[in-house]
């Protein structure tokens, strides 16, 4: 599992390190780190072209350093000093020491266009808002360089916290973090400025729980239900779907793709769809006197394809045995009703719904995806899985947060919500927590959407029929 700590949290770490270490023991790890780094991302440093854009923070402490380690390696190293006043004077001392230069930011386009390395230490974890102009120009000529960019630490430019970008930031095609990961690290828009993250391991002591929390193949394997020798469908777990109208009859169909893909041993689908899903999964539990006499279930899915059935939702909310909340289900829930409900609810919204929750533009969703995760699931008491290009679940009662990247911009297609609602609800009647069975069921999405595309355009359908090959590739490691 990758871990990522909030900004207070890493200084703290820090300054207790700092205090058990001789003086700049921390930044010299962090600059040997930074320098092996861009030394294999280089290749060949001897006779290399490197350039520093260095701040005054210990951001450019550790570029300086790095630089010089550069330097003694036979690169030709410039630094950019962006506050001359306030720069590390140790760091700067022994670049020069080994022979780097220095220049003003107003003459440096020229070094930075011929350079194969630039090193972004403009800002450290502690910046807000975007770069200053002059800092911004030089990112941008970077950007447009042939020079490959290495951030020290995080991207100049990006929130650490919230991976909010509020203005012009550094693209870097590597980001070295020091000690943890951060959580603008693993959250969109900032983790797009990231490119490839290298963590060294600078010997900071953290607290168990984590600002954010990214699984990998091991920790969901870890989640993932596997029938027993007694199993049968009922103790593996029966889900219910209510979903689908005359309108979207394949919002049913799809949605019931993913449960009978998501380990629950039994699906009751309720709805107007059901011819349509008996002839695509005759295995389906098929009725339409609605989900009070649906018979036993462990888990509900409501509302993929739904339009104005808000009987049928207030009906699934009414039970006692977890809820997901997808899509029409997310506009006809009552707050209340779902504040007030014993059994956990996973609500499961792209950018868009909620927005319309929140009563913000979608672009602020957008722009601040973990926040927005945050402040929906307080409001409503639920958890909430916020789809997107990285995908944010929320508890309903704080704590971690999870993040997902699994996933390919090929996913962006008709339907592919609807089958993450019935995998992540097969999960919950399988017993996962909301929080589990939406991390596991966004991870083994992503993943089948992946396989399904393999870089070439794909439909719903195709990611459901792709889960079997997700779920054996997690167990297998």
């Amino acid at each position: 599992m990758r871990t990522a700590y909030c900004v207070d949290t890493v200084r703290a770490a820090e300054r207790e390190l700092m205090a058990r270490l001789p003086e700049g023991a921390l930044m010299q790890r962090a600059a040997a780190g930074l320098a092996a780094a861009c030394a294999d991302l280089l290749g060949r440093v001897y006779g290399r072209r490197v350039v520093l854009l260095v701040g005054s923070g210990d951001n450019g402490g550790d570029a300086l350093y790095a630089g010089a380690r550069l330097a003694r390696r036979g690169a030709g190293v410039t630094a950019v000093l962006l506050a001359p006043g306030r720069t590390h004077a140790g760091g700067l001392a022994a670049l020069r020491r080994a022979g780097g230069t220095t220049v003003a930011p107003d003459a440096a386009e020229a070094p930075v266009r011929r350079a194969d390395l630039v090193v972004d230490g403009i800002v450290g974890i502690g910046g807000r808002g975007g770069l200053r102009p002059d800092a911004a120009a030089l990112a941008a000529v970077a950007e447009e360089s042939r020079a490959a960019v290495v951030a020290v630490d995080l991207p100049s430019g990006v929130e650490a916290d919230t991976g909010e970008v509020r203005g012009a930031a550094v693209r870097a095609d590597l980001t070295v973090t020091f000690g943890t990961h951060k959580p603008g690290l693993l959250i969109d828009p900032a983790r797009e400025y990231a490119g490839s993250v290298r963590l060294v391991d600078i010997g900071l002591e953290l607290p168990a729980e984590p600002e954010l929390e990214a699984l990998q193949h091991a920790d969901v394997a870890r989640l993932l239900p596997v029938p027993g020798a007694e199993s049968d469908k009922y103790r593996r777990g029966v889900v219910g779907i209510a979903a689908g109208s005359a309108r979207y009859p394949g919002a049913a169909v799809l949605a019931v793709a993913g449960a009978l893909r998501g380990g629950a041993g039994a699906v009751r689908y309720v709805g107007p769809a059901g011819d349509a899903v008996l002839a695509r999964f005759p295995e389906t539990l098929v009725s339409d006197d609605g989900p009070r006499r649906a018979g036993r279930v462990q888990a509900w899915v409501v509302g993929p394809g739904a339009g104005d059935d808000a009987g049928a939702v207030a009906e699934v909310l009414e039970t006692d045995v977890p809820v997901l909340l997808d899509a029409d289900g997310l506009r006809l829930a009552e707050v209340d009703a779902v504040r007030g409900r014993t059994a956990p609810t996973l609500m499961t919204p792209h950018a868009g719904e909620a927005a319309a929750l929140l009563g913000v533009a979608r672009e602020e969703v957008e722009a601040a995806r973990l926040a927005s995760a945050r402040e929906l699931a307080a409001r409503y008491g639920a958890t909430v899985l916020l789809k997107g290009s990285t995908t944010v679940v929320v508890g309903a009662r704080g704590g971690a947060a999870r993040v997902n990247s699994t996933g390919t911009p090929w996913l962006a297609t008709a339907g592919s919500g609807d089958v993450l609602s019935g995998l992540a609800g097969s999960l919950l009647a399988a017993g996962l927590s909301a929080l589990d069975a939406g991390s596991a069921g966004a991870y083994l999405h992503g993943l089948a959407g992946r396989f399904a595309a393999d870089g070439a355009p794909v439909g719903a359908h195709d990611v459901a029929s792709a889960v079997p090959g997700a779920w054996r590739d997690v167990l297998r490691g």
